[in-house]
């Protein structure tokens, strides 16, 4: 067994809770999780050791994830339960709330949605994102604003045009 197979397997929630967010669908998460420890297990021996794991699976996740949607997808029936079960919530109006913004994460572009997930949910920092990415800070800046302007005018029921176009 591998001296870092305890660190590798620690970061499996956060891997799940960050796929889950990213795919919307359990059996896509769990399908993206499983072949994110599949090849970060097959490439332990290249992890520079010091460095952080857990960004070092989340870019291995995102390469994954990229090409997924660059895919085609085959048309098949499936059978299983996919649909996402939302939490129990203590009002009505708490479930309404989590339901739109669910829906206003899905209208982000998945580059944007990406980075806002790594850094909202997952807690990373810009530098840990871009490492993680594999792309200039700028560029995590960049969409990052975009995303969160983009969700923030999705939630107060505005839709965005373009960059210098707000529509009510």
């Amino acid at each position: 067994m591998h001296d870092n197979s305890a660190d590798l397997i620690a970061c499996i929630p956060r891997l799940r809770r960050y796929a889950r967010a990213l795919v919307g669908t359990r059996g896509g998460a769990d399908d993206l999780v499983q072949d994110t420890m599949e090849r970060g297990w097959s490439k332990l021996s290249s992890w520079r050791r010091g460095s952080d794991m857990r960004a070092w699976l989340f870019g291995i996740m995102h390469n994954l994830y990229v090409d997924q949607l660059r895919k085609p997808a085959l048309a098949t029936d499936t059978f299983d339960d996919d649909t996402p079960v939302p939490p129990v919530r203590a009002t009505q109006a708490d479930g309404l709330k989590i339901r739109d913004m669910e829906a206003a994460l899905e209208l982000l572009p998945p580059e944007q949605r990406e980075i806002l997930l790594l850094v909202a949910l997952e807690e990373m920092t810009y530098d840990e994102v871009a490492a993680s990415l594999r792309i200039p800070l700028g560029t995590v800046m960049s969409r990052l604003s975009r995303a969160r302007e983009k969700l923030r005018a999705s939630m107060e029921g505005r839709i965005i045009v373009s960059p210098l176009k707000v529509v009510k």
